[in-house]
C-alpha cells in the first residue's frame, strides 16, 4: 500500500513523552510524514524541533491541534493564512468557532484523534 506523505503542523507540541502531541509527532515521523511543531517554548522531539513561530511561507497539508479552545484564538489568523487542506481537532481541542471559520475558508475540519487516524489508515 502506497502512502501519501502529508507535511503536518502540530500545534501545542510538547517535549514530554506522556503528552499526546509528543506521541503524535513521533508516530507521524514513524509513518514517514514531515512534521513542523509549534509551541510556546522551543524544544526537541527526536529529529523535530519545536518552534515558537512558524517560518514564513511554510506550506503544510494538515494541522493537528492539541490546544484547548481557549488557547486557540491566537492561532486563528495563522491557520486562515496558512490555508492547510485540513485541521484535525484532537480530543479536548474541539472548537466550534474556529471550525466555522476554517470551513468558511474552504478548509476541511475533522474531530478525531491523529494517533487513531494514523493507525487505522485514515490519516
Amino acid at each position: 500500500m502506497e502512502t501519501l506523505h502529508k507535511k503536518t503542523l502540530v500545534i501545542g507540541a510538547s517535549p514530554k513523552p506522556v503528552r499526546y502531541s509528543n506521541k503524535a509527532i513521533r508516530m507521524l515521523r514513524e509513518y514517514g510524514h514531515e512534521v513542523v511543531a509549534l509551541a510556546k517554548r522551543a524544544a526537541q522531539v527526536e529529529d523535530v524541533n519545536i518552534q515558537t513561530e512558524l517560518p514564513e511561507n511554510e506550506k503544510v497539508h494538515t494541522v493537528t491541534m492539541y490546544l484547548t479552545a481557549t488557547r486557540q484564538p491566537e492561532y486563528y489568523n495563522l491557520l486562515l493564512k496558512l490555508k492547510p487542506e485540513r485541521v484535525i481537532f484532537n480530543p479536548g481541542a474541539e472548537n466550534h468557532e474556529l471550525n466555522e471559520k476554517l470551513e468558511a475558508a474552504g478548509i476541511e475540519t475533522v474531530e478525531g484523534c491523529t494517533l487513531v487516524m494514523l493507525r487505522t489508515g485514515q490519516f
